[in-house]
C-alpha cells in the first residue's frame, strides 16, 4: 500500500469513528453508533503504525495534512456541503506540507 493510500485509509477510519460519536451526541442517534465508531478508531490507530516514518510524531504530523483534505471530502460526500476554493487551497497546502515532512531528505 502506498503511503498516500495508507494515510487516506487512516483518515477515513478516523473520520468515520469520530462521526459515529458526533452522530450519537449531536444528532441524537442510538448509542449503537458507538460500536462501529470504536472499531473505526482502533483501525485508524493501527493503520498509522504502518506509516514509513521512523518516529511517531513525524508520522502523525504528515498524516495531519491528509486528514485535513479527507475531512473536506467527508464534508462534501457525507454532509452534502461542497468545499469552497479556500478550503481546497488550504488542503492543498497541507498535503504539500505533509509530503515535505514525510519525504524530505534527512541526514543521519
Amino acid at each position: 500500500m502506498t503511503t498516500l493510500a495508507l494515510y487516506a485509509a487512516a483518515a477515513l477510519a478516523e473520520i468515520a469513528g469520530c462521526f459515529a460519536f458526533w452522530a450519537w451526541l449531536r444528532l441524537d442517534r442510538s448509542s449503537l453508533w458507538l460500536l462501529p465508531g470504536l472499531f473505526c478508531l482502533a483501525a485508524f490507530a493501527w493503520l498509522l503504525t504502518l506509516s514509513p516514518a521512523d518516529q511517531a510524531g513525524r508520522a502523525f504530523a504528515a498524516y495531519g495534512g491528509v486528514y485535513i483534505a479527507a475531512s473536506l471530502g467527508w464534508l462534501w460526500a457525507v454532509e452534502g456541503f461542497r468545499p469552497d476554493r479556500w478550503d481546497l487551497v488550504g488542503a492543498g497546502v497541507c498535503v504539500v506540507g505533509a509530503g515535505i515532512i514525510l519525504f524530505a531528505p534527512r541526514g543521519a
